[in-house]
């Protein structure tokens, strides 16, 4: 077993190690303190900016020797700017000032995540420009490349208490933003790291033959009664039906299958849960403390329980080596778990919810019914929020701390902030500490959707506290 210098007050890797080149176990020097966040949504610099009790969250980043969040802005001067929105977008145009880079940096941000549904809403010109910004910040980033192994990698972040390592992907994604690899003659394709899931439609099973009905009725019904495939698209290609599975049936390109609950229900591909694995196992080789990051909008934003396919999936991914895994998306917090002394949060939401978009695209503009000759960039926004983001929900969050010693995950602390919900447009989402009686709505729902795994979370001084060593 490879043993790390004394140098960097790290101890020897324990038990659990693949073999000669690395450990599965954490290897860290004691007080080693990561602090997580969700989506990092801003449009602009705030560090220097007049934003009460934003200074006591910067602190907390400050104190930790890794601080991470999920990237959703695309960064460049559109003044100089090459390239253009694009008409697959991923709901919205996110896109920040290249201040904002020196800005996160000053704030405590060291390492982000790239991978998600906003990576290319400017083109492969705006994931390059934003890649640039991060460098020229020294903010290390991952889960974008020029091909599928470079946005598939980890991502290294060196620290005083250990070299820490990223790997970024995500289940939800423009279709024509995943990477590709190599073949022949062809060239590998830039993107991001992508993680394909077929999704099926859970009905009672008194309605599966009701839907072959429909299906055998449909004109391009094929022989032996299966529906013609779809094509693929962003997602994994949906499973073909087994004529000889009674609990599964494909209509018109919609898979269903039996159950006891209407809902979703997802399947991970099987090669992109290999390469991952891989990745992460690789990360972990090469470094002292490794972390997966997951963005996951399934089964919507709607939703705050993890999509049925998550749970196994970051339990395989730590098996792999990982000592953390953190999820983003559905700008919602769900539950969390520790398992095998690692963390695992479902999703941390909004840090960030400074969405004043400037420009926005003209295809924003008409999906929400609007004239960019009368209507302007905000109208557009605060349309957009009113179908589906205008809970105060949306504006409420926690930063994350989790503190090693020995090696092991000794304390959890969850700090519930708030993102200005009753501020003015031109003032909100910019996070502080939630007073009082918020902070306890907060952590009594994190509370609640953190029972299912087990996790019991204590409410000390209004900070959520997860204690693992005594």
């Amino acid at each position: 077993m490879e043993k790390h210098s004394d140098e960097n007050g790290c101890r020897p890797a324990q038990a659990g190690s693949y073999d000669t080149v690395g450990s599965i176990a954490t290897n860290v020097a004691d007080g080693f303190t990561m602090v997580a966040v969700g989506d990092l949504i801003v449009s602009r610099p705030l560090a220097k900016g007049q934003h009460p009790g934003l200074g006591e969250i910067v602190k907390i980043l400050h104190d930790a020797d890794v601080t991470f969040g999920n990237m959703e802005m695309n960064i460049f001067d559109i003044r100089s700017f090459k390239g253009s929105p694009q008409a697959e977008y991923g709901g919205a145009f996110h896109i920040s000032l290249p201040e904002i880079g020196p800005d996160l940096k000053a704030m405590g941000f060291n390492i982000v995540s790239r991978a998600n549904n906003h990576t290319l809403d400017w083109g492969l010109e705006g994931m390059r420009e934003t890649s640039q910004v991060l460098d020229q910040s020294g903010i290390v980033h991952a889960g974008v490349g020029e091909n599928l192994a470079q946005a598939g990698a980890a991502r290294f972040l060196e620290t005083a208490r250990g070299r820490v390592a990223l790997v970024s992907l995500a289940s939800s994604f423009t279709p024509m933003s995943r990477a590709g690899d190599p073949a022949g003659e062809a060239p590998g394709r830039p993107g991001l790291n992508a993680l394909r899931l077929a999704r099926s439609i859970v009905v009672p099973p008194e309605k599966l033959e009701s839907l072959r009905q429909i299906r055998d009725a449909l004109p391009d019904s094929l022989p032996g009664g299966r529906s013609a495939p779809p094509a693929v698209s962003g997602a994994a290609a949906e499973r073909p039906e087994d004529p000889k599975d009674p609990n599964r049936v494909v209509v018109a390109g919609m898979t269903f299958k039996a159950g006891d609950k209407a809902g979703y229900s997802y399947e991970a591909d099987p090669l992109d849960v290999a390469d991952i694995l891989r990745n992460v196992r690789r990360g972990k080789q090469f470094s002292d403390f490794c972390i997966v990051t997951n963005h996951c909008h399934q089964p919507g934003n709607w939703s705050e329980e993890t999509p049925d396919y998550e749970q196994s999936f970051a339990h395989r991914v730590i098996d792999a080596g990982a000592d953390a895994y953190v999820g983003h998306g559905p700008h919602k917090l769900r539950g969390i778990e520790i398992y095998k002394g690692r963390p695992i949060y479902y999703s941390l939401a909004n840090f960030f919810y400074d969405d004043h978009r400037t420009p926005v695209g003209a295809d924003m503009f008409a999906a929400y019914g609007k004239d960019p000759r009368v209507d302007t960039d905000a109208e557009v926004t605060v349309a957009e929020e009113a179908k589906g983001f205008d809970d105060p929900v949306f504006y409420e969050s926690i930063v994350t701390v989790s503190r090693f010693e020995q090696n092991q995950l000794a304390e959890l602390r969850l700090y519930p902030i708030e993102l200005g919900y009753l501020k003015r447009f031109a003032n909100r989402g910019v996070p502080r500490l939630a007073p009082p009686p918020q902070a306890k709505s907060i952590l009594e729902r994190l509370q609640k959707l953190s029972k299912p795994f087990g996790t019991e979370i204590a409410i000390e001084n209004d900070v959520g506290v997860i204690k693992l060593r005594s």
